[in-house]
């Protein structure tokens, strides 16, 4: 049980555990036997670890180097040199332990229950943090004009992937919470490097207008409002707060 378990978790877990060298050896040579296997069973055959190990740098969009010693004049799989490594065990006893607990939690077997896996978050980057998160990090370190360069950059390499989510809703949400915290220029800066990329976005007018209105500038907050209101007629927030500029 706790093999099956444990071959389970590693098809799509963390990162790379530890092996001797898995490359395949000249012809008519027997490959090196695994060493150094701490989490999946030692008597695991070749082909199948090489495939788990495939199936991390999938996950993580990075390559063996990551964990193993694979440089210029030493190639190492089994040494436990790198950090990364160490961690990857954690993380996959860690899973493992989530997985036990998940069926109890949400009342199905084990067989119908959803399992944790490597892409479950980490989604094809080795850092698994939220556009939301880094773009609030940039903001809070090197101001708005670097956190939309950073943005446009992931946009660029990440685009039309798993890894961030670039839809209308990630810098809405960004814009609200910089409107409610009472810095509607932030919320302005990112409502419109939103509608660069979603012009047909009425959300982000209706948050353009709230923004504009907390600047007493309300001219350009009924323009934005009315925009939000001609892309989707039924944006309620938006009608409530135009009537209120108007009156």
């Amino acid at each position: 049980m706790f093999r099956q378990s444990v071959l389970a978790i590693a098809l799509g877990l963390l990162a790379l555990t530890s092996t001797a060298a898995m490359a395949q050896p000249p012809a008519g040579q027997q490959p090196r036997p695994l060493q150094n296997l701490q989490i999946i069973p030692k008597d695991t055959p070749r082909a199948q670890v090489i495939q788990i190990m495939q199936s991390f740098t999938s996950a993580l969009g990075v390559r063996c180097e990551h964990c193993h010693v694979d440089e210029a004049g030493r190639t190492d799989f089994a040494a436990d040199d790198r950090r990364t490594k160490n961690i990857a065990r954690a993380m996959m006893r860690m899973t493992e332990e989530l997985n036990g607990k998940i069926p109890t939690v949400v009342g199905k077997s084990a067989g119908d229950a959803a399992r944790m896996q490597c892409a479950t978050c980490h989604r094809g980057v080795a850092i698994p943090k939220l556009l939301t998160d880094i773009m609030t990090e940039t903001m809070a370190a090197s101001g708005m004009p670097a956190a939309a360069v950073k943005y446009r950059e992931l946009r660029k390499q990440y685009y039309g992937g798993q890894s961030y989510d670039f839809s209308e809703a990630a810098l809405a949400g960004l814009a609200q919470r910089a409107n409610q915290a009472n810095k509607p220029d932030d919320a302005i800066a990112l409502l419109q490097l939103n509608l660069e990329f979603n012009p047909q976005s009425s959300r982000s007018y209706a948050l353009l207008g709230a923004a504009y209105a907390a600047k007493n500038d309300s001219a350009t907050a009924i323009k934005d409002f009315e925009k939000a209101l001609e892309i989707d007629p039924k944006n309620e927030q938006a009608r409530q707060q135009l009537e209120r500029l108007k009156k």
